[in-house]
């Protein structure tokens, strides 16, 4: 019994010498043998970027008028009764806001459209028909 143990043992043994001598090593832990030649003379453009224009146009807010006079309108959105904004009237806009109030403005509710300027919030045209005065 004695001598079928130290056969084995001698056995695995071998094994394990053939096995670390005979396996390959991993890849990654090789070094690299060819450097790499990068030309600085021709740069590889892979994609061509170009710049986005900001929008100088007016962007569209519908809603209902919660509150309106000569110098500024507040609307609620249409779909999202929390949002609230609020817009400056330009000059031209608030001479036509002052021949509508003389009619009898517009009322809590009427449906509008607000066309403004993005970066001053500014309206440029108000759109909609203002509700009867009582």
């Amino acid at each position: 019994m004695n001598k079928s143990f130290t056969c084995g043992g001698l056995g695995a043994l071998a094994l394990l010498a053939l096995g670390t001598v005979a396996a390959p090593g991993a890849a990654a832990q090789d070094p690299i043998l060819t450097p790499i030649i990068v030309s600085e003379a021709a740069p590889i453009v892979a994609k061509v970027i170009t710049p986005k224009h900001k929008n100088t146009g007016t962007e569209k807010f519908e809603g209902y008028v919660m509150n309106a006079n000569v110098a500024q309108v507040t609307v609620r959105a249409k779909g999202n009764d929390l949002g609230i904004q609020t817009f400056v009237l330009n000059q031209d806009v608030s001479a036509k806001m002052q021949k509508i109030i003389d009619k009898g403005g517009y009322q809590y509710g009427d449906k509008v459209t607000v066309y403004f300027d993005p970066q001053t919030k500014q309206a440029v045209k108000i759109k909609g028909k203002p509700s009867k005065a009582l």
